[in-house]
């Protein structure tokens, strides 16, 4: 391929919120699907290679622990929500090791700090480290309690003036309808939303606090379907997949 057939990407930086169910295995004895995690590990880096796009990513660690269980299970909250945010760093590491495994060099970045195995979020830090090619994985969500893996998503894209948000989502949803299309074979799905649509409607595609926040920033969010193959690329290429809300 010769400079001039190298495709052009949509984005040049961006913000990938992966769900920790993505990870999810169906073996009852394993909480990370080794497969699944390669396989978006190589769609990851051969991204950052080829277009020359600088990614970040956010993992949530639903696969391993979810903090609105273990309240309602009567643990306190904010414990709760602690011990999700560790789940969010060993799938961090999980991806950071894959990522390397395909020679793309990562950082693992934590709002909680514990320096044997992360180092901790420093805005610039990041920056930098996108700037040098490397894949930054954002780990630990903001530190806080009370809040889901969506809102610090956003908040990292805004903080290193990502160009969009993408969104990954799994089970076979590939973008968002006006039900849920695994229950209502008649569920419309949208190619393009605004902000105001999915609150009004309450399309509930991501937390309130994420999709206001994302408002109020002007940072627009791409819902796609990430456990299909080559799917990151397409969305990082811009080409028709998934809905976008701007």
């Amino acid at each position: 391929m010769t400079a001039g057939d190298t495709p052009k990407p949509r984005w040049s930086r961006v913000v990938l919120k992966l769900s920790g169910e993505a990870f999810a295995s169906t073996a009852s004895d394993e909480t990370i699907d080794a497969a699944v995690v390669r396989r978006i590990a190589a769609e990851i880096a051969e991204a950052r290679v080829e277009l020359g796009v600088e990614i970040a990513v956010v993992v949530g660690g639903g696969n391993i622990w979810r903090g609105a269980v273990g309240a309602g299970a009567g643990m306190d909250k904010a414990n709760a929500d602690y011990m999700g945010m560790l789940a969010t760093v060993i799938n961090g590491l999980a991806l950071q090791d894959a990522l390397e495994r395909e020679g793309q060099p990562t950082r693992v970045l934590s709002a909680i700090q514990m320096a044997e195995i992360a180092e901790p979020y420093i805005r610039r830090r990041a920056t930098r480290h996108l700037e040098k090619g490397r894949v930054v994985v954002f780990a630990a969500g903001m530190g806080n309690p009370f809040f889901t893996t969506d809102t610090p998503a956003a908040l990292r894209a805004v903080e290193i003036e990502a160009d969009v948000l993408l969104k990954g989502t799994h089970g076979g949803v590939d973008g968002v309808y006006s039900a849920d299309p695994r229950k209502d074979s008649g569920a419309k799905r949208y190619e393009n939303l605004t902000f105001m649509d999915v609150v009004n409607q309450d399309l509930r595609v991501m937390d309130l606090t994420a999709i206001t926040f994302c408002k109020d920033h002007d940072l627009p969010v791409l819902v796609f379907d990430v456990m299909t193959p080559g799917n990151i690329r397409r969305a990082l290429l811009g080409e028709p997949i998934g809905t976008l809300i701007s």
